[in-house]
């Protein structure tokens, strides 16, 4: 009997590349926790990083003015997204996030000192909350609010009368 040495080689080949292989190719030696993936929507990381930057005293608002004019107008629409991760881009990666937000400081605090702490406390609950490294946290202080200044909703809520839409200027 002649016998194909190219076919004996071949076989053994695709044996040592199964799955069941000793080699480790499975997950099978993981823990349980270890296995498969977790993916996280950059909505997550905005909301995390929105209610960790409000924790920091000094922020009135976050969001530019127009941001948060159409933003508090959808928090009153039935169903309407929160906005909780407004003023707040993120981009998501499978190890690595990175987050621009965009504030509106009170009359009086010290900006480079606000952005610090907003920094620290975004990157502390988003990396405790989801493992993900932040990478950087660009701040954008887009206003400050006098004390006598009045806030954007207050405006709406005072031009809103019962049953009524409110008026567009």
């Amino acid at each position: 009997m002649h016998k194909n040495p190219g076919h004996a080689a071949a076989a053994g080949s695709a044996a040592a590349h199964t799955p069941s292989s000793a080699s480790g190719a499975t997950d099978a030696g993981k823990p349980s926790g270890e296995r498969g993936r977790t993916a996280l929507a950059v909505g997550v990381v905005e909301k995390i990083a929105g209610m960790a930057a409000r924790e920091v005293n000094g922020i009135h608002a976050l969001g530019s003015g127009l941001a948060r004019t159409f933003g508090a107008m959808r928090d009153r629409v039935p169903g309407g997204k929160s906005g909780v991760g407004r003023g707040i881009k993120a981009e998501v990666g499978e190890k690595q996030t990175a987050i621009d937000i965009a504030l509106v400081v009170e009359y009086g605090v010290v900006i480079p000192e606000l952005a610090r702490q907003v920094r620290e406390n975004i990157i502390d609950a988003v990396e405790r909350m989801t493992g993900l490294e932040v990478v950087e946290v660009n701040i954008a202080v887009n206003d400050v609010h006098l004390p006598d200044e009045p806030d954007v909703e207050e405006e709406e809520e005072e031009t809103v009368v019962a049953g009524q839409r409110p008026k567009l200027k």
